[in-house]
């Protein structure tokens, strides 16, 4: 809405603004190396704010399903029933896994819809498809990082905290390694540097090499949560 009311006004006032600030202005809004004069651009630096919001529901919601028995102390009333740990675990992901699918469908289908009404153009969404893909494996990562975190936690009410906090170093890290290309080197630390909206939006396609290392990472995540739940000491 806010693109075709600049759009209306001119566009080339959209460009000026941004070109005037500090580059570490335009780092830190998410401004750098976008045309916000075309529908692209603008849907691009917003993209890091969906990202935001779609990481920090994930990590959360991972590290409830895990805690919550022991936050509401209902372990036992769950545990005397005749099922597996495993069962348990498996249910638990399944259904977090259901909310986020729900999310980035509902995520995908609003930004096909609303682009294409405000920016009156339906070229995008091939684009945001891949967007959307990239918004699905963030929110799977943390996920999985909410529902790991919890077994290294001696205090599970302190995992949801922890989770954030990990979201948040990544989420700023990638921040500071691009305003400072010295620390490039850091970039596979943090997520959010493997999908990065304008890479992607440039080559229309996902990274190979960050699609393989996120995988690698979610298997490791998805062995930590199995393996720890299912021999978990868990507090009545």
């Amino acid at each position: 809405a806010k693109y075709a009311t600049y759009k209306a006004a001119g566009g080339q006032s959209i460009t000026e603004l941004p070109a005037q600030l500090p580059n570490s202005i335009q780092v830190i809004f998410g401004l750098s190396g976008f045309d916000l004069s075309q529908p692209s651009g603008f849907y691009g630096v917003l993209f890091i704010y969906l990202a935001l919001m779609a990481t920090v529901h994930a990590v959360l919601l991972g590290t409830d399903i895990i805690v919550k028995e022991e936050r509401d102390r209902t372990t036992e009333f769950l545990f005397i029933k005749p099922v597996s740990r495993t069962r348990v675990i498996t249910e638990k992901l399944s259904s977090g896994l259901c909310n986020l699918l729900l999310l980035n469908i509902v995520t995908t289908v609003s930004s096909i819809y609303f682009v294409s009404y405000f920016g009156k153009t339906n070229y995008l969404n091939g684009e945001i498809l891949l967007l959307m893909t990239a918004l699905f494996i963030l929110q799977i990562l943390f996920f999985f990082t909410g529902t790991a975190i919890p077994s290294f936690s001696i205090i599970p009410k302190s995992s949801a905290s922890i989770a954030t906090a990990v979201l948040l170093f990544t989420f700023i890290l990638s921040f500071v390694i691009n305003i400072n290309q010295k620390l490039d080197s850091l970039k596979y630390l943090t997520p959010f540097r493997y999908f990065d909206a304008k890479t992607i939006m440039a080559n229309v396609a996902l990274d190979p090499r960050y699609v393989a290392i996120s995988l690698v990472i979610l298997g490791i995540l998805i062995v930590t949560t199995y393996t720890t739940y299912r021999s978990r000491d868990f507090s009545i």
